[in-house]
């Protein structure tokens, strides 16, 4: 298998039919084997049905259907793992991103890239939106030290290393090129044009950019500090450790000189501080001892193996 299309969707039956035509136009012109896999998400309408029908007029639709709504990033996962193309292209189902963009997501990965995002320069999409994306981005960019434009473009072209590589869970689906940065693939970049959305609603909702706040938190830790925890816990511990003891070596010297301390609430800050700098530094121990113990053989960051 060439090329594999992963595409997530909950509630997307009026786009399915002109998706799957608009797919396959473009795929076909490249001569390659391919197969498009479809992840229902829980779907509530007629989306399965759709699927269905489409599965009888073209064979290499292959059809997943959750139980429920898990959210995109199981979605990914699971049409990861079924995945069979040497080159795995994700993307949205609501016709917003452009099939037409697939040869030059290939192309750019015969270039050595091994993850490329797409970037939508121009939006169609309204300011409550647009603008959280931005500093979405900003901040995620400025942490990563990733300098392309777009984390959260669904349309994406990976090869097939990176898909098993990467882990995929919550709502990290926003951060996979990080996560494949992190773990030394080649990411790259190219401009996608968009469209506005011709049919149903945005699933997305407000709570959507607090959990992309704690999932960005997530994996700064996972791929900084996953392999050293001490760094991190350790860091906070001597700094809180630190001015606890400041404190109360200051607070010694008052009582030295016969001035009171029993009633400050600087002394129980004093103390407040080493205990909490203790449990921290001890928190990140823990953390080491238990990643000493997992299996480090780090076999997806191998890229040539040559008996």
């Amino acid at each position: 298998m060439d090329v594999s299309v992963v595409i997530p969707l909950f509630n997307e039956e009026d786009s399915l039919n002109e998706l799957c035509q608009r797919i396959t136009d473009q795929l076909n012109r490249l001569n390659v084997e391919y197969e498009i896999i479809f992840v229902d998400d829980g779907s509530t309408d007629r989306s399965f049905q759709r699927l269905l029908e489409l599965k009888k007029q073209w064979s290499m639709i292959r059809i997943l259907q959750f139980r429920r709504n898990f959210g995109k990033s199981a979605a990914l996962c699971e049409g990861f793992r079924k995945a069979e193309g040497d080159i795995v292209v994700t993307m949205d189902a609501d016709l917003q991103d452009d099939p037409a963009e697939i040869p030059s997501l290939i192309g750019k990965l015969e270039e050595g890239y091994d993850l490329v995002s797409g970037w939508k320069k121009k939006r169609h999409d309204p300011i409550t939106k647009t603008l959280p994306s931005k500093l979405f981005n900003f901040a995620t960019r400025k942490i990563s030290g990733i300098k392309i434009h777009d984390f959260n473009c669904g349309l994406k072209a990976y090869r097939k290393d990176v898909i098993k590589a990467i882990p995929v869970y919550g709502e990290l689906h926003r951060y996979l090129p990080v996560l494949a940065h992190w773990q030394g693939f080649v990411v790259g970049e190219i401009i996608v044009k968009h469209h506005a959305r011709k049919f149903g609603k945005s699933k997305f909702g407000a709570r959507r950019f607090f959990n992309g706040f704690f999932d960005l938190l997530t994996v700064l830790f996972i791929t900084r500090y996953r392999q050293k925890p001490l760094h991190l816990f350790g860091f906070f511990g001597l700094g809180f450790s630190f001015s606890g003891i400041l404190i109360l070596t200051y607070l010694s010297i008052l009582w030295f000189e016969g001035h009171g301390i029993g009633n400050r609430p600087l002394l129980f800050l004093g103390v407040l501080l080493v205990i909490v700098g203790a449990q921290s530094f001890s928190l990140g121990l823990i953390g080491e001892m238990i990643t000493s113990t997992r299996d480090t053989t780090l076999k997806s960051a191998v890229k040539k193996e040559i008996d």
